[in-house]
């Protein structure tokens, strides 16, 4: 087993930790500001320092990543469903999704400020709009791709339009359903921070601001890194709850790739 772990995930880690020890090496010898770019060991540092407040900010922020996917979740799951009822609502709709991704996210979240004040609700509605779309269309896409031997044993049972989604097309769109799960989960962190850089009185953007405003680099990257991690978390649930929901899709297929890439098996 532990094997196959660090078949699996060896190379990234032993790359990270290179890239972190010649980033460190770099810094040392002075071959870069240490100013511009702290030595990993001085970001470590300030973390530790400062992270009380960055524990106290990233609270908001997860708070409002949280709602803001639930949101894009339940909105993508119905434009998928209703994208999927029939031809026209998706010829109708489709074109819209694709008009949407082409307006600048950052653009609209002064105009959620306007228009809905210093709340959590702009931040959710920002990472709502940077996380729908991912699920929308991978969840449509599963949704279209249903066994077709499956749908005519159904119609000819006399199913109904609603018994075929529920027990065809749904079940067989989860894998694709996670799929834009896990691309929104890496995303909605990032439209929690982009919401609260147009205005907010606490999270981590707004930390971030003013760390460089006051020129607190090592900070700043502390709270990126925090930003990562927590990026790196739902990423991982996502993947837990898959594994829970769907453990006949994922854990033989990750075992298959481990087991064919690895010099151990």
């Amino acid at each position: 087993m532990k094997l196959r772990w660090f078949a699996y995930y060896g190379p990234a880690v032993v790359l990270v930790a290179a890239l972190l020890a010649i980033w460190e090496l770099a810094v040392s010898a002075n071959l870069t500001l240490a100013q511009a770019l702290p030595a990993p060991a001085g970001i470590v540092q300030a973390l530790i320092n400062n992270w009380n407040i960055i524990y106290d900010n990233a609270i908001p922020t997860l708070l409002e990543t949280v709602l803001g996917l639930l949101v894009a979740t339940a909105l993508g799951l119905a434009l998928a469903v209703l994208l999927d009822l029939s031809i026209w609502s998706r010829r109708a709709i489709y074109p819209l999704l694709i008009v949407s991704q082409t307006i600048p996210i950052v653009a609209l979240a002064p105009l959620m400020l306007i228009w809905f004040g210093f709340t959590i609700t702009p931040k959710v509605i920002v990472v709502m709009l940077y996380c729908f779309f991912p699920i929308a269309v991978a969840t449509a896409d599963g949704l279209a791709s249903a066994e077709p031997d499956l749908l005519k044993l159904l119609r000819s049972m006399g199913a109904s339009r609603w018994q075929i989604l529920w027990l065809v097309r749904l079940p067989g769109a989860l894998p694709a359903f996670f799929s834009g799960l896990r691309i929104a989960a890496t995303y909605s962190v990032t439209g929690a921070i982009a919401g609260e850089f147009v205005g907010a009185e606490k999270g981590l953007g707004i930390y971030m601001i003013t760390s460089t405003y006051s020129k607190a680099w090592p900070v700043v990257f502390a709270t990126i890194a925090v930003t990562a991690a927590l990026s790196l978390l739902l990423f991982a649930l996502v993947n837990l709850v898959e594994r829970l929901i769907l453990p006949w899709y994922r854990a033989p297929r990750l075992q298959i790739a481990v087991s064919s890439q690895s010099p151990w098996r």
